[in-house]
């Protein structure tokens, strides 16, 4: 079958030595796939989902019992207290903006303490000017980036805290459009534990997008007091049409409740319009999926290390997200490497993507996706700012031979056009 996807035998050659070097790795993320997998079955028996949680709400949506119930399946998979999985919530910059409105008020400082968060956020925060920004509503905003060899300056984020007038403490577990490393959940728990010893009061929210399953455990089993993510990344398992989650003390989601919502009305609304079925077969089936991603990673990783390219993380090291970074050097073979993902997708194989304006980043933006829900990046997807030093975001795959598959596509499309 491969030669009908154009995949030259040396290719194909060179692709079983890198199965070959990355069984003990992928042998590790199968331990962790299981291990969330029992975690997640645990969640919907102690909890006893039966059809009539698939049941569908509209209007104002109240009494839905499904909804109350997966947000209890939700906190208990993320050793949260409670939890808020909504349609509503349409992506994982909306859920921070959600987070970030119901726990800052006017006159609060917020610090970022792994540097600058992602892009989308900028017109959110107030970085680029929005008349719609936390700083136009008088919220402070401060940063402080991480140590050059990408751990926390621990030091200065003591200093700052202990002042006493941060009332929120952020941080971004996954790179975004950085070059730097993503955070283990080993370095998020230490820097919790330094903020604890000097200020027990300063709420620490994570952006956990990206990172769900990819471990064990999860920031709110170390000490975070709230964690928001995306739907169609990683525990939406491929499957949840849209959606967010934010997940930790109860107090602080009740809050983005009445943020999502109103002041009064908070969880109690907010129909479901028939999609609870999708997020619980999507959270079920979250542990196979991003482990397919994560192989998927791992052998993008090594195939493109022995071409001879820079990547971020090399298919050895312990991953905190499901993003693989390549580092190109040049705009072509960036271009040509998110062109190849796109032919190697089911859906819109024969659309070839070009770098645009795209609304919320400052660089134009090259996006692969040929997936069945729009912007998910669970699905394989490969997109990019067309910035030096020209590095690709690979992240997904559904299943690890459709990721297999694109990442061959990309290469040989590479190699196609030297």
């Amino acid at each position: 079958m491969w030669e009908e996807y154009g995949i030259k035998n040396d290719i194909l050659q060179m692709a079983k030595e890198v199965e070959k070097e990355c069984q003990d790795t992928f042998e590790k993320i199968e331990q962790i796939e299981e291990y969330n997998s029992l975690k997640v079955l645990r969640a919907f028996q102690r909890n006893r989902i039966s059809d009539i949680h698939f049941g569908s709400t509209t209007g104002y949506g109240y009494g839905d019992i499904g909804r109350d119930t997966i947000e209890k399946v939700f906190a208990e998979v993320l050793g949260a207290e409670d939890s808020l999985v909504r349609s509503q919530i349409i992506s994982g910059t909306h859920a921070l903006t959600v987070a970030l409105f119901a726990l800052l008020r006017p006159g609060d400082t917020m610090l970022s303490i792994s540097g600058k968060p992602y892009d989308t956020l900028d017109e959110v925060i107030g970085i680029v000017e929005n008349s719609s920004s936390l700083k136009a509503y008088g919220v402070h905003y401060e940063q402080i980036d991480l140590l050059d060899n990408g751990e926390f300056n621990a030091e200065a984020i003591q200093a700052r805290v202990k002042q006493g007038n941060v009332k929120l403490v952020c941080l971004q577990r996954s790179k975004g459009y950085s070059t730097r490393k993503s955070i283990s959940l080993k370095k998020v728990e230490e820097i919790i534990q330094k903020i604890r010893e000097v200020n027990s009061n300063t709420i620490i929210m994570i952006d956990n997008c990206y990172c769900e399953f990819v471990g064990k455990e999860e920031p709110t089993q170390k000490g975070a007091d709230i964690i928001v993510g995306s739907l169609i990344k990683n525990l939406g398992g491929g499957i949840a049409p849209n959606g967010g989650y934010i997940a930790g003390k109860k107090e602080l989601v009740e809050l983005a409740a009445e943020r999502l919502t109103a002041p009064g009305l908070g969880k109690e609304v907010g129909p479901t319009l028939g999609i609870n079925k999708q997020f619980l077969q999507g959270l079920y089936m979250a542990p196979s999926v991003v482990a397919n991603s994560l192989k998927t990673a791992v052998f993008a990783s090594r195939f493109l290390e022995k071409l001879g390219y820079s990547v971020e993380p090399n298919y050895q090291a312990e991953r905190a997200d499901i993003v693989q970074t390549i580092a190109f050097g040049n705009p072509e073979d960036l271009i040509h490497f998110c062109q190849g993902i796109q032919m190697g997708s089911p859906i819109d194989s024969d659309s070839i993507p070009e770098p645009w304006d795209m609304p919320g980043y400052t660089d134009q933006v090259i996006m692969a996706a040929g997936t069945f829900t729009q912007g998910s990046s669970i699905e394989l997807s490969c997109d990019a700012p067309i910035r030096p030093p020209y590095i690709a975001y690979l992240q997904g795959g559904l299943t690890y031979p459709y990721g297999k598959l694109g990442v061959l596509k990309a290469i040989q499309n590479i190699q196609k056009e030297e």
